[in-house]
């Protein structure tokens, strides 16, 4: 898991577009392998989607009107819309200013994306769980790609995408957290894995980071980067990524056997019963537990946990999303407060084992 501790970016510039792409005509196409496992449907096999050329002097598609990325009339993305998207957006990093953005995205078109991936996110539980078809033969054959911190890096991704293969009926995809902040592409990137998301929702899976949060946002450059690139209708537009963020879930749970959250583990709540009443209504949450009482939370009470918060609390009664996001390994055993980071917590080898085999899980990713 990435550190938030550094307030700065990688260097990478809004103002300066990289230099032309090294990558041949092929780059946006998928491989012999990609193609051959994604699912055809007729829209889509019979539709010829052209990318410019990064090398050479072939005009790009933005030399005529119809450059401009409209939404699917049907109001379902295909992939060939999917793969234009990725298309343009690399175009426009290497050739627009960034205050030119809205020319290739409209407002408009925005909306409706995140919109529809919103709709998707806050309906999927806390915990996710990517479920191969073991019982199917092709099942044998499935691959799931898990994905660290991207932090804006929009080629680092189009690299990856083409090099891993698409998303396919066989290839899934958990992105991890931390699609924004840092690389001066966050807003790029992160639409354009909502973009997958919404096109195969049951093979691509996002989960939140802890840079999907106000408080980061606003320190370490995408409200920024938002704000140059949409103008006066910047702020609009950060409020809707605002409220995507919160619909991300919190960890996934791959095959029943690997557990992955940016951050990691988390603490339990305490719950007590109120010596008034032994009846549910007048049970009290500690929400202070001291450092000796900390012991590990359970799935139960991570898919019960309040995610849609603009910034995880460190303090009260809903401190899971935080240890989701924030928490980190070490070397100690047991579990403590992570004192450096001021929220989230610090867990020990242990503590890794013990979860393992109370989930007869196999791997722990964070």
């Amino acid at each position: 898991m990435s550190s938030s501790s550094s307030p700065s970016p990688n260097g990478a510039s809004l103002s300066s577009p990289p230099p032309a792409s090294p990558h041949d005509d092929s780059f946006f196409s998928p491989s012999a392998e990609t193609a051959a496992a994604t699912p055809a449907t007729p829209a889509t096999a019979a539709t010829t989607t052209t990318f410019f050329t990064p090398v050479g002097g072939d005009p790009s598609p933005f030399s005529s009107p119809e450059a401009q990325i409209s939404w699917p009339a049907d109001g379902s993305p295909t992939l060939s819309w999917v793969l234009d998207l990725m298309s343009k957006f690399d175009w426009a990093s290497r050739n627009l200013p960034p205050t030119d953005f809205p020319t290739v995205l409209p407002v408009e078109v925005f909306d409706r994306l995140v919109l529809t991936a919103s709709k998707i996110l806050h309906k999927e539980p806390n915990l996710v769980r990517v479920d191969l078809d073991a019982d199917d033969d092709s099942g044998k054959d499935c691959r799931v790609v898990v994905v660290g911190d991207v932090h804006g890096q929009l080629h680092d991704v189009l690299h990856l995408l083409n090099s891993a293969g698409f998303p396919s009926e066989n290839r899934f995809f958990v992105f991890n957290g931390d699609y924004v902040d840092r690389g001066a592409w966050g807003l790029e990137t992160f639409l354009l894995l909502l973009a997958w998301k919404v096109f195969m929702p049951e093979r691509v899976f996002l989960l939140r980071g802890n840079h999907e949060s106000k408080y980061c946002t606003s320190v370490y450059g995408f409200e920024q980067e938002v704000l140059t690139k949409y103008g006066d209708r910047g702020k609009h537009v950060y409020r809707k990524c605002l409220g995507c963020f919160e619909g991300l879930p919190l960890a996934s749970l791959i095959a029943g056997r690997v557990y992955t959250a940016h951050g990691g583990l988390f603490r339990s709540i305490p719950v007590t019963p109120s010596k008034r009443s032994k009846g549910k209504k007048n049970r009290r949450i500690n929400s202070n537990p001291e450092v000796s009482t900390l012991s590990l939370g359970s799935l139960e009470e991570l898919s019960k946990a309040r995610r849609s918060v603009l910034d995880p609390p460190w303090e009260g009664l809903n401190l899971i999303p935080g240890d989701v996001l924030w928490s980190d390994p070490s070397m100690t055993p047991g579990l403590s407060p992570n004192t450096e980071r001021g929220i989230g917590l610090l867990w020990g080898p242990d503590r890794t084992e013990e979860f393992l085999k109370r989930y007869q899980l196999k791997d722990l990713k964070g």
